[in-house]
């Protein structure tokens, strides 16, 4: 049964509504044709219950924009939606076609700060984001009396004589729905093991993050990763009103999971709206992404807070590879990265995942390093 407009409709009642499902709900494919973003595909989703988001098949089938009901869920960058030919890997250019979003993806061999590993240069973050997903199909069917929409695509990170990484993301989301999912199988297509580092760089912005805002999390340790974080370190789960030159401030936390194996972060603000309250959540499988990085950012132009599922421990790949904490992934091996992000769309669904989160952490306070 789709929830719409505060009842519940059968796949009958409903088609007995309207002309054509477009009316409520459904993909649309389509490509840019306007400045650096010029010939990217998109997809996007509507949900009909006022989840919209836009998944960009040329930016590794990464997410743009997301709202609900006309409120944007995430900060969108300066930069905008930005072409992959425009990527630059050297150093920090990753940040030029950074467009933030609802989900850029860092990887798949290498994520984090740029370094040299084995002779090798390493810029910002990895190319996941910039690889052009092929064979992009899209789907919707009806199972029962629920509506299931459907966008699938191959993004392929390889070289000669280099990594082979193949990932076929999928993504899901039903009619009536406030959340959708993303189901990313990973696979090592070489004859060689290589690294395997990934960070989702979920952005969460205004005004889901607005002074007063919290992050609600199953956090059961948190590590400032800087100076800025460190000195702050109490004040991890508060933000602030933008103030301009504000640095950024970023934590690893470690994930309490359920009996399912999810953990959850999700920032809330209550008074949204006079009360009525907005947020949006991540819930994270722990298996393969067991900690997630805090990005906090309170700087006019650059307010933002990243909830960034990872299983990365700290530091870029020259670091992991030193301490022993590289992850690898052999010829042949498959890895599946599962992730549901969803809308709070009042105080009422804040308390819920509020008493979700308590229950999970059964009255514990995280252990801050």
């Amino acid at each position: 049964m789709a929830l719409l407009f505060g009842r519940e409709y059968s796949k009958n009642e409903l088609l007995g509504r309207i002309g054509n499902l477009s009316q409520i709900c459904g993909t649309k494919l389509y490509e840019l044709a306007d400045g650096p973003g010029k010939g990217v595909r998109g997809i996007d989703f509507k949900t009909g219950s006022g989840l919209d988001f836009s998944v960009m098949v040329d930016r590794g089938m990464d997410i743009s924009k997301a709202s609900w009901q006309g409120a944007s869920l995430c900060w969108c960058s300066a930069v905008g939606e930005v072409s992959p030919y425009f990527y630059e890997p050297e150093g920090l250019g990753w940040l030029r076609s950074f467009f933030g979003g609802m989900l850029t993806t860092c990887g798949i061999s290498f994520a984090g700060h740029p370094c040299d590993d084995e002779g090798v240069a390493y810029g910002l973050h990895g190319r996941a984001s910039n690889i052009p997903a092929r064979l992009v199909s899209l789907d919707g069917e009806w199972v029962g009396d629920e509506y299931v929409m459907q966008a699938r695509g191959v993004v392929d990170e390889v070289a000669v004589y280099n990594v082979k990484l193949r990932l076929t993301r999928t993504i899901n989301a039903k009619l009536g729905a406030n959340a959708f999912t993303i189901h990313d199988k990973i696979e090592n297509i070489g004859f060689e093991k290589s690294p395997l580092m990934l960070v989702y760089h979920i952005n969460l912005g205004f005004p889901v993050v607005n002074q007063g805002s919290r992050l609600v999390s199953t956090t059961k340790s948190l590590k400032p990763l800087d100076d800025n974080a460190r000195e702050d370190k109490h004040n991890y789960a508060q933000f602030t009103a933008p103030v301009a030159g504000t640095p950024e401030k970023c934590y690893m936390h470690t994930l309490k999971a359920d009996r399912d194996g999810y953990g959850y972060v999700g920032i809330v603000n209550e008074s949204f709206n006079g009360g009525e309250g907005i947020g949006c959540y991540t819930r994270i499988a722990t298996g393969t992404l067991p900690r997630f990085i805090e990005w906090k950012t309170m700087s006019k132009g650059e307010y933002v807070v990243g909830t960034e599922p990872t299983n990365l421990v700290e530091g870029n790949r020259a670091d992991h590879r030193k301490a022993g904490t590289l992850v690898e992934i052999e010829p042949g091996e498959v890895v599946i990265n599962e992730l549901e992000i969803g809308a709070l769309t009042n105080v009422a669904d804040i308390k819920v995942f509020e008493e979700k989160v308590e229950g999970i952490l059964g009255g514990g306070k995280p252990i801050i390093e």
